[in-house]
């Protein structure tokens, strides 16, 4: 029987995400923001203070850690669990203070710092499945963090567990900490070969139970229309205004189809996401999305022709259409590899939970992983209303994501 405490994790918890690590959307650093080290370094500190001897954070604010195999087999697969230290731009992550409701007892919490943040099962009915049980939130100035703290807890107390508890078996683990996931730069300067991992899990999913080995496939695409640039005081019948181009190409865009706000389970869309320009010359950037790769070229052509026949109106107008390739869809790996989401399931079940198989409208660590040796599913924190002052968490599950880890790595050891 693996039990985990869930005041105990909620503790591990509400220390890491009073530190400030957001990252920088506009940076080209190596992290995006420095302060995401001061995570690390305390993520290394325990490590090192649990017993672990093979720890190392580097430069760049990656934390790698060996747990070492305790079994006599030899040929267990070794396996990495994944989490990231970075918190969104979204919503300030700046002095989070978070609040521990040891016993929720089904009405609504107002957070005390901001009286109009108010969270209730009407607009999270998941609150509903934590009565009587801990729920931890911040004060309502700042988001909370548990995107992703929440799971470098869970990887963490799954490590004091398997610590504690040397008879559990087990193969090699692999311990990932990540800095700057929340910006598409999390596995930008990650050591594979330091790593040294076949398969992988990042802990950063939502509901207890839901496993996720689906993402969209993403590219960014740019439209850059070439105006005609004359002097405005004697522009009649000659000046062609590039930015009046790029309004209309966003205008002809569809409104009520194929975009974020009008889509939503394996719908794929197209989102305008910046306008930059002059007269002379703007640049629309979009991003791409769908489940499928043929999907995503569909989109590239339907949006590039929009553009086109709106370019046409405007005679000595001209554009170009650039393809941005971003990250693509895990699931055609892990169907390669059925053996690490089967797995998944199995921990989940043993944990006591009902597996809910999930695709992820976005996108994670695990999916650049899975293309660059490391085929790697999502695994539930239990967080909740992310990049918001309303976000949350349930500490029992936090507690299952790491009893998951444990029954996880047991079951590599069993059939290895």
């Amino acid at each position: 029987m693996i039990q985990i405490s869930p005041d105990n994790i909620a503790d591990r918890f509400m220390r890491y995400v009073q530190v400030d690590t957001q990252s920088d959307p506009t940076s080209t650093a190596h992290p995006t923001t420095e302060k995401q080290k001061n995570l690390s370094k305390l993520l290394y500190q325990e490590l090192r203070g649990m017993g672990l001897t093979q720890v190392e954070t580097d430069e760049y604010g990656y934390v790698y850690a060996t747990l070492p195999s305790n079994s006599d087999k030899k040929n267990i697969p070794v396996i990495c669990f994944c989490a990231h230290v970075d918190t969104a731009p979204d919503c300030s992550g700046t002095n989070v203070k978070p609040i521990h409701h040891r016993y929720y007892d089904g009405k609504d919490i107002v957070l005390p710092d901001d009286n109009a943040q108010v969270l209730s099962v009407t607009n999270s009915p998941y609150l509903a499945n934590h009565i009587d049980s801990g729920v931890i939130t911040a004060s309502g100035l700042t988001l909370l963090g548990a995107d992703d703290k929440s799971g470098v807890a869970a990887v963490m107390e799954a490590t004091m567990y398997f610590m504690q508890y040397p008879n559990i078996k087990h193969g090699d683990i692999k311990i990932l900490f990540t800095p700057d996931e929340e910006v598409g730069q999390g596995t930008a300067k990650v050591n594979m070969q330091k790593l040294g991992a076949q398969f992988g899990y990042t802990l950063d999913g939502g509901e207890a139970g839901s496993l996720e080995d689906e993402t969209f496939s993403a590219d960014g695409a740019l439209i850059n229309i070439y105006g005609v640039i004359v002097h405005p005081g004697y522009a009649k019948n000659k000046l062609v205004n590039a930015l009046k181009i790029a309004g209309a190409v966003l205008d002809a865009l569809p409104k009520n189809e194929w975009s974020p706000e009008t889509t939503d389970g394996m719908q794929g869309f197209v989102h305008p996401t910046a306008v930059n320009g002059i007269a002379e010359k703007a640049t629309i950037q979009f991003i791409v999305r769908d489940f499928k790769n043929d999907g995503l070229e569909q989109h590239h052509a339907r949006l590039k022709q929009i553009a086109q026949n709106v370019v046409a109106q405007f005679p000595g107008a001209s554009m170009e259409y650039v393809k941005q390739e971003q990250y693509r869809n895990m699931k055609e790996v892990l169907d390669k590899y059925p053996q690490v989401v089967a797995n998944a399931k199995e921990a989940i079940e043993r944990s006591g939970l009902t597996v809910k198989m999930e695709s992820i409208r976005g996108g994670t660590d695990g999916s650049r992983f899975s293309y660059i040796g490391m085929p790697c599913p999502n695994i539930f924190t239990g967080m909740q209303n992310i990049h918001s002052k309303l976000e949350w968490i349930g500490t029992k599950d936090m507690a299952k994501a790491a009893e998951t880890i444990v029954h996880l790595s047991m079951i590599w050891e069993e059939k290895g």
